[in-house]
């Protein structure tokens, strides 16, 4: 049988560089070499693109941080590109997870795993996709956005009119409308990257401006007191959900070092949930992935008040992890479908979508 040549994307220009690489050395791990002839590119912190050379026996304990040394330059990108029969982009965060390079695949007319442009570059920016999950009658926490321009920042209303304000201004809107505790975070970022817990006015004035380090665009939410879930849904017209997984953080929310690097961090699935609540969670994780029109696969991560049992939306990640601990392979594990059937699944997914 003839090989599919496979292209697995990683790295990346975005701040999730070094998870990318992660998640996409464990994916080339669990290719079926007998279906696949598996093309490895990596992309620098520069937006170089490279061929990786590395053997595959010997990436079996890469941890956060590796950067690949075996590497030969792609000096013609799209002559490259098209001798491929599918690509399975393994980028997260801006330039791979916004729609970018999926415009690029589009122009290319390869087919490709995941989101198409639109739902790429919806679920990457918080804020937007905030508004048409308000469209959609989906429940969420309450929240507000404001932009920074220089050393200005501009609130942003509901209607979308937009007002010049200075941080104290900030702050007594978010005491109005929203209450502290909040959680400040860049709108366009991934992996906990740039978030921040305010406690009150002067921990707000501070995380405001760490989180326009990662952009400018900053996403202010409603603290939710209750249980982090995660739910896996994959199919283009027939979809499907996982079980539902619970996220243990070792700190007070689950920031880029509880994830990454605190080892008491961990997930249980499926979620300590009655079995009602994981088919509503379920089956609002399969309204919000058609909302914004995705395909292929995303992950899409919830809060279950405590208080009131509640289901709050919080997020829709479109190119989850998929290193050795992350939930989205996890939960459909949990759910009968392994890894190696998983990703099989997601290649079938894109080339069917192209026919």
């Amino acid at each position: 049988m003839k090989k599919l040549k496979l292209g697995v994307i990683f790295g990346g220009m975005s701040t999730e560089h070094e998870i990318s690489i992660i998640s996409g050395l464990s994916i080339i791990r669990k290719l079926d070499n007998k279906k696949y002839k598996i093309f490895p590119i990596y992309i620098d912190k520069k937006g170089t693109w490279y061929k990786y050379k590395e053997k595959t026996n010997s990436i079996d304990k890469i941890k956060v941080g590796y950067e690949p040394v075996r590497i030969k330059k792609i000096y013609n990108l799209i002559k490259y590109l098209k001798k491929l029969d599918c690509i399975f982009p393994v980028l997260h965060g801006l330039y791979g997870e916004d729609g970018t390079i999926q415009g690029l695949f589009e122009l290319l007319k390869i087919p490709y795993v995941g989101c198409k442009v639109l739902s790429s570059s919806i679920c990457m920016d918080k804020a937007y996709a905030k508004i048409i999950f308000n469209k959609a009658n989906i429940n969420q926490a309450k929240y507000m956005y404001i932009k920074k321009k220089s050393k200005r920042y501009i609130y942003v209303k509901d209607d979308f009119e937009e007002n010049e304000v200075e941080l104290e201004d900030i702050c007594n809107i978010v005491k109005d409308n929203i209450k502290f505790p909040v959680y400040v975070k860049p709108s366009n970022s991934g992996s906990s990257l740039g978030i921040n817990r305010a406690k009150n006015e002067t921990e707000l004035k501070k995380y405001i401006e760490y989180a326009s380090n990662f952009d400018n665009k900053i996403l202010i939410e409603e603290e939710i007191i209750g249980k982090e879930v995660e739910c896996a849904v994959l199919g283009n017209d027939d979809i499907i959900a996982s079980c539902i997984g619970e996220i243990k953080s070792a700190e007070d929310f689950y920031s880029f070092n509880s994830k990454y690097k605190n080892k008491k961090s961990y997930t249980q699935i499926p979620a300590s949930i009655l079995k009602e609540k994981a088919e509503e969670i379920k089956s609002i994780a399969i309204k919000a992935y058609k909302a914004v029109d995705c395909r292929g696969l995303s992950r899409v991560d919830f809060f279950v008040q405590d208080e009131t049992e509640k289901v709050y939306l919080n997020e829709i990640n479109t190119l989850p992890g998929f290193t050795d601990i992350s939930m989205y392979p996890k939960l459909f594990e949990a759910s009968g479908i392994q890894y190696e059937n998983l990703l099989n699944n997601l290649i079938n997914l894109a080339i069917n979508q192209q026919m």
